[in-house]
């Protein structure tokens, strides 16, 4: 056991416990862990958090892939982002009863604000394991909450889920199944950037937008079903979707923002409906199965590269 008693025994543990096995005590002289503070200390094994703490900072334990669970204590105010960012073997969180700020209702293995805080607002789960269980009430699924979690297979984004934000499950490679409700709007930045084991995927009927990066580098993605209210496929949307063969692009979307479905090599087929104004710069590079594509006469705003040269562009009227 190692007991951490001032800010500066925090450098030592880290040192120790980047090649040695043990559990961590820290003192009540200490009101808050800072950032990256056991950042990659695979043998932090278990950590005895005071009531005194008041602040854990971002990153405070990313990389603790020993750390299997966690009790948040009633009095921490602020939680930093991506705190348990490759927490990969970490099964249970946990927050202190009478904590005005953060609960883990229903025993949801996760963070959850209580309050409009400096980061998120009320109701985003922040922070998530392989085996939290988003519970009723929770509106957003917050900036990394479960970034680079490889453990987590399967997650269902129950009804009341509105927006997932960005890098929410950025890097989940083990991920295979999601769930969505059909009360989901946003997706944002690089959501599921990183999700390689996802292999179809059905976009929320109420999303207008695919963010950038939203599915980037999903390269065991091979079918992607597009919502008919979509308006804007953003940036590098599905970039590097390397798997993916077809794409059927809903009437109503008016963009195919750059690089969108740039590295796509397995794409032999793509259907873009007359309601397209814009197709951007690199859009479909290195699509290198796609051979002919067939655009309605409508459709003005197609930017010289947006195809590669061996790419045969049919006009219909």
């Amino acid at each position: 056991m190692i007991e951490i008693n001032k800010k500066a025994d925090f450098k030592k543990a880290r040192k120790i416990l980047m090649k040695e096995s043990h559990d961590v005590v820290l003192s009540e002289n200490i009101d808050e862990i800072d950032v990256e503070a056991f950042r990659d200390c695979t043998g932090l094994t278990g950590i005895t958090i005071p009531e005194s703490i008041v602040y854990i900072c971002g990153q405070a334990f990313a990389g603790c892939t020993s750390l299997t669970s966690i009790t948040i204590p009633s009095k921490v105010q602020i939680i930093g982002p991506a705190v348990f960012n490759g927490c990969v073997n970490l099964t249970s969180i946990r927050v202190a009863e009478g904590n005005k700020y953060f609960d883990s209702r229903d025993n949801c293995n996760a963070i959850i604000t209580r309050t409009n805080g400096f980061r998120e607002p009320k109701e985003t789960l922040i922070a998530g394991c392989r085996n939290t269980v988003i519970p009723g009430g929770v509106r957003r699924i917050g900036k990394y909450a479960f970034a680079g979690c490889t453990s987590l297979t399967s997650i269902e984004i129950p009804k009341n889920i509105t927006t997932i934000e960005d890098e929410a499950f950025k890097g989940c490679t083990g991920l295979t199944s999601i769930s969505f409700s059909g009360n989901l709007r946003s997706i944002q930045y690089d959501a599921f950037s990183g999700c390689t084991g996802l292999t179809s995927i059905t976009i929320p009927r109420l999303v207008r937008k695919i963010e950038s990066g939203a599915f980037e580098d999903c390269s065991g993605l091979t079918s992607v079903t597009l919502p008919e209210r979509l308006t804007c496929i953003d940036d590098y949307a599905f970039g590097g979707c390397s798997g993916l063969t077809s794409i059927v692009i809903p009437e109503g979307t008016t963009s195919i923002g750059w690089r969108s479905f740039m590295g796509c090599s397995a794409l032999s087929s793509v259907t873009i409906p007359a309601s397209i104004t814009r197709i951007d710069n690199f859009a479909f590079e290195n699509c290198t199965n796609l051979t002919s594509v067939t655009i309605p006469d409508s459709v003005k705003g197609i930017s010289p590269a947006a195809f590669e040269s061996h790419v045969n562009v049919k006009r219909v009227s």
